[in-house]
């Protein structure tokens, strides 16, 4: 091996090696020309319909026939792609195994699509009950599908998206394994879970919303809300008026001009402070009021009232905050 002495300074030899230093330069240049084109060196993006790894700058083909990873059918539908496909569901925290144990199907039929006998369908209803137990081993995993399943329910009542029942499942299993459940309901600290989760994705729901879903009364839903938030030090901004906006607007059925409007009057608010300290679930029920009236659309306050959940007298006093704020700023401008 070609190498020189060099001097120690703790009374041990440091050898150098020249022909290792080499063969890391080359590595190094090797995986530089495999992201650069020969020719104009351009960036190298992979074409995996054709198979081919081309330039971006001046289309030169480096490499073709590339292996395919992917499968070897096509699916020109969700339906057929979940028909062809060979492997599980992906993993999902809101169930409480992650979605990893095995669930045997509720239809009597083989493989073939037969209907099982009578001594078949007793004895597969014994493997369900026996894997139901199975997949439940301890107290905390009963204590976490009771709770998952509750979380489950109130979304698909609220209409909330897959990613806040994850978000919702990921902060009760937080609490669970901080031992935050004891003197609590499993219900209360779902409904909390589930109420700040909407929050941090953003598909706020009012609190009234969420406590007509709950089994629980309001008052220990929002005492629970509190304490998992200072508990487990969740990051919660306050929730902006606008976000409601929209879901307001197509439950009242008005139109696009209405709900710019009802947009405008609540940037014109938060210009000029007049948002601070209000409910943001009043403000923009008003909001949506005082831009239908803009636009000309009979939209009475009783029924804004019944789709935002607020009383008449608070849209009547923020509806008119909101049109004083609009008036001043247009004097300022």
């Amino acid at each position: 091996m070609t190498g020189t002495r060099i001097r120690n300074y703790g009374g041990a030899d440091v050898q150098s090696s020249e022909t290792e230093h080499e063969h890391e330069s080359e590595q190094e240049q090797e995986s530089e020309d495999e992201t650069v084109c020969p020719e104009c060196g351009g960036n190298l993006v992979s074409d995996e319909e054709h198979g081919e790894t081309v330039c971006e700058e001046c289309g030169l083909v480096v490499e073709e026939d590339s292996v395919d990873r992917g499968p070897e059918w096509r699916a020109f539908d969700s339906k057929e792609k979940d028909q062809k496909s060979r492997v599980g569901a992906p993993t999902t925290k809101m169930m409480h195994d992650e979605g990893l144990s095995t669930n045997i199907g509720w239809q009597n039929k083989d493989a073939y699509g037969n209907s099982l006998g009578s001594r078949q369908r007793e004895k597969m209803q014994r493997l369900r009950k026996w894997n139901e137990r199975f997949r439940t081993r301890d107290s905390k995993e009963r204590n976490l599908k009771q709770a998952l399943g509750e979380i489950d329910r109130m979304a698909s009542a609220l209409g909330l998206p897959k990613n806040v029942r994850e978000t919702a499942s990921v902060i009760y299993r937080r609490a669970l394994d901080e031992d935050l459940l004891p003197g609590r309901s499993i219900e209360g600290v779902a409904t909390a879970s589930l109420y700040a989760a909407a929050r941090q994705v953003g598909v706020p729901r009012s609190l009234d919303e969420v406590a007509a879903v709950s089994r629980i009364d309001a008052m220990e839903f929002k005492r629970t809300y509190r304490y998992i938030v200072r508990e487990l030090s969740l990051e919660i901004q306050p929730a902006d008026p606008q976000s409601y906006v929209t879901r307001f607007a197509s439950d009242l059925d008005v139109s696009d001009e209405a709900e710019r409007r009802a947009h405008d009057l609540l940037k014109t608010a938060k210009r000029t402070g007049v948002h601070s300290g209000k409910s943001p679930v009043g403000l923009a029920a008003a909001a949506v009021y005082a831009g239908s009236l803009l636009s000309n659309e009979k939209v009475t306050q009783s029924e804004v009232s019944d789709v935002a959940s607020v009383s008449e007298v608070t849209i009547r006093n923020r509806y008119q905050e909101l049109l004083e704020a609009a008036q001043d700023d247009e004097v300022l401008a």
